[in-house]
């Protein structure tokens, strides 16, 4: 079964949980002190946020999976849909996890996360070329993008996946 995701990037982290958990009236799942996630069940939703330099607002969607059956049905459908351009990173440590995922982008450029988490772990993750930054993420730069972000990973101008794309 998928649980729907959405990551924003929010400016102050404590007060956005004070907000999101009075407004899913719930805690949430997983905290740290530059991240937090809900993982509702009415509606299914794994809903984040962070702090960690990107700019503020919508930071990705994507649909966590829960098992590697349903993430491969996943993929085939991302290829078909993005003509092959996904960034499969496979294994990897992001937002606290231990994760398979793949990225693609949709045709106006928002960036579309498709994962199953194996476990959870005490660290962000160890998949970005600036810890300040965000997981890898092929998302097109913004000038709104604070500096550290500018240096996280991302499909160059945001039109495909290549090989100098900074991860995978």
């Amino acid at each position: 079964m998928k649980h729907f995701h959405v990551h924003i990037a929010v400016e102050n982290i404590k007060v956005c949980i004070d907000f999101y958990s009075k407004l899913f009236d719930q805690q949430p799942t997983k905290q740290q002190e530059d991240y937090a996630k809900w993982m509702l069940e009415d509606p299914r939703i794994n809903f984040a946020i962070s702090a960690r330099g990107h700019s503020i607002g919508l930071n990705h969607f994507g649909f966590q999976v829960d098992s590697s059956e349903e993430l491969d049905e996943l993929r085939k459908r991302g290829n078909i849909a993005s003509a092959g351009n996904i960034l499969d990173q496979g294994k990897t440590t992001c937002c606290y996890a231990k994760s398979e995922k793949y990225w693609m982008l949709d045709p106006q450029g928002l960036a579309w996360e498709y994962f199953h988490t194996m476990a959870d772990i005490l660290e962000f993750g160890d998949d970005t070329t600036n810890q300040s930054g965000a997981c890898c993420i092929p998302v097109r730069g913004s000038e709104l993008d604070a500096a550290s972000a500018k240096t996280a990973c991302c499909i160059p101008n945001g039109l495909s996946v290549t090989d100098s794309a900074c991860c995978g």
